[in-house]
């Protein structure tokens, strides 16, 4: 490491000297060095030192103490509204289930199927035929959509190959590949019953590749009335789906609903007052203001850290005739404010977002969610910056910014290691197992192994029709959970502990100085001394000192 004395001032190339000298009485920029000092000294003291310097109580940090209790106090709020939209969806699609599937059990998605041609058209028959009777079998709101004065239909459409002739016995086929759509419309409230308009409607088995059956409904959460909130009124669109592309005697049935909330056209909610609801926009409204604050408050310390950077890089060229280093340069910005500053932002929008789906102009709970959940999280890691100015919380801090560079160049090559692995077992294990058939599924059930989770199923439930490939995932699987949790995962630990015990070594021992913190150790001067004040005497003790010192190099000048 560079001697200290290097970052001061040089007053003769032949005589260096520093700023400790006490043979040099005066020099023309030391006044202007130890307010330097003091700047950056002050710029880097916590709260309670800066209120002992200056005076200032730390608003700052009230302001960021009861930011986080508004801001959760708005998450909980929201979070509960929430719930109900969220309820009120899953809830509709359980209800269309059993409305529109025939004998359908709850949970049976995944094996509801039908496996003969007679058993397809009696399910579609009483798809359309629940349809119809919708207003007499719900016992919900629900209601056929309108496309202006009429309403909207129900579509029936077969997706097949244009041409084929398929003889399984002889093995042949001739088959055009091009796929043909044929489509039929079901009106609801319609005098020509469902079997009638079913009867022309032909479905190619041999050929077939899917049918879909769309229709739209409308619904009104009622539940919201209770929490003296506003209703939303839902656009539910249903898709029934015959899935028959393996062509395997098996037609795969499933029932999917895209939701789209709606402003309703008119509300008329008796019994109930407003004042929630504008006392909700109101505590919005603060806590934008608030986050207005603690972002230009914020900005503003990330701007003075900067300035700082410069003026002290300046500083080290100018009197040291070298570089800052960067380790030094990073420390004037803090991540903390950064931090704040992305919180802020995130809780701004979705404060303004929610305020927006409150008055029900708009319905966008999902975008919402994201950037008042963020924007909270942030905040309360935030909090972690204030716990670090005690020594025994401060730890965890320097250990992670210490082992995160490390941590980062281990889980890429570690991450190199486990994309092999995905790849491998979803192309050799897929077809013989449910958890290998997709790169997502794969790579949820290696990262369910790392942590011990889920290992005898995955062992057991592979299936061995093929002793080859049984083998292989013996093999894949044990050569996998041995390097990851014995080989991998233990050096992966063991970066956090050594960068735990090295940074709690130097607490004992004595932290390595950096050149900043040399030429910030040169200033004594306690918070509570006085000499941070910036009030009139101490700016004017300081310009008489600056020209009394001016005046006696001069007088050395002329003698000379």
């Amino acid at each position: 490491m560079e001697d200290s004395s290097d970052l001061y001032y040089v007053y003769d190339t032949s005589h260096p000297c520093t700023w400790e000298d006490p043979q040099v009485q005066c020099l023309p920029d030391l006044d202007e060095v130890e307010h330097l000092r003091r700047k950056i000294k002050y710029y880097f003291m916590n709260p309670c030192e800066k209120y002992h310097a200056r005076g200032r109580k730390p608003w700052k940090l009230i302001l960021q103490i009861v930011k986080i209790a508004i801001i959760t106090i708005q998450l909980v709020s929201f979070g509960l509204s929430n719930q109900m939209v969220v309820t009120f969806k899953e809830e509709n699609l359980m209800t269309f289930q059993h409305l529109f599937l025939k004998d359908y059990v709850d949970g049976g998605m995944d094996t509801y199927a039908v496996y003969r041609q007679a058993h397809v058209y009696d399910h579609i028959d009483y798809i359309v035929t629940q349809y119809e009777l919708l207003h007499n079998n719900t016992v919900g709101n629900h209601a056929y959509e309108k496309n202006g004065s009429g309403y909207t239909p129900m579509s029936i459409c077969q997706k097949f190959y244009r041409n084929g002739t398929i003889y399984a016995g002889n093995e042949t086929l001739d088959i055009d590949a091009h796929v043909d759509i044929d489509c039929i419309e079901v009106y609801p409230m319609c005098a020509l019953p469902s079997h009638d308009i079913l009867q022309n409607f032909e479905l190619h088995f041999k050929r077939l590749i899917s049918i879909e059956i769309k229709f739209g409904l409308k619904a009104i959460n009622l539940q919201t009335v209770r929490h003296r909130e506003l209703p939303d009124c839902y656009d539910f669109s249903v898709i029934i789906t015959f899935c028959n592309q393996a062509h395997s005697g098996r037609i795969k049935i499933n029932l999917e609903s895209d939701i789209e909330i709606n402003e309703c056209k008119e509300l008329h909610v008796t019994g109930a007052s407003a004042k929630p609801i504008i006392l909700t926009v109101l505590f919005d409204c603060l806590i934008v203001l608030t986050c207005i604050t603690s972002l230009v408050l914020c900005t503003r310390s990330v701007t003075k850290g900067i300035l700082l950077m410069l003026e002290y890089t300046q500083h080290c060229s100018k009197h040291c005739g070298k570089d800052t280093p960067w380790s030094d340069k990073l420390e004037f910005v803090s991540g903390w404010y950064i931090l704040i500053i992305i919180s802020d932002a995130l809780t701004i929008i979705g404060s303004i977002l929610k305020m927006v789906i409150q008055t029900k102009i708009l319905t966008s709970y999902d975008v919402c969610s994201i950037l008042l959940g963020t924007g909270t999280m942030f905040v309360w890691i935030g909090v972690i910056r204030y716990m670090g100015y005690s020594r025994k919380y401060n730890i965890l801090i320097l250990t992670l910014r210490a082992a995160f560079p490390n941590v980062i160049r281990f889980i890429c090559c570690a991450g190199i290691i486990y994309l092999s692995y995905c790849l491998c077992g979803w192309i050799v294990l897929g077809p013989y197992h449910e958890k290998f058939r997709t790169l997502n599924t794969v790579s949820e059930c290696l990262f369910s192994l790392i942590n011990g989770d889920d290992m005898f199923p995955t062992f057991k439930n592979m299936k061995q029709k093929s002793s080859l490939v049984w083998v292989f995932s013996r093999v894949y699987l044990y050569t996998f959970v041995s390097l990851f949790i014995y080989m991998i995962l233990s050096l992966f630990i063991t970066i956090i502990t050594d960068t735990y015990d090295t940074i709690k070594q130097q607490q004992q021992n004595g932290v390595p100085i950096s050149e900043l913190q040399k030429f910030l150790a040169v200033c004594k001067d306690l918070p509570n001394s006085g000499l941070y004040r910036l009030d009139k005497s101490n700016s004017c003790i300081l310009n008489c000192s600056i020209n009394r010192c001016r005046e006696q190099q001069e007088s050395l000048t002329s003698e000379a």
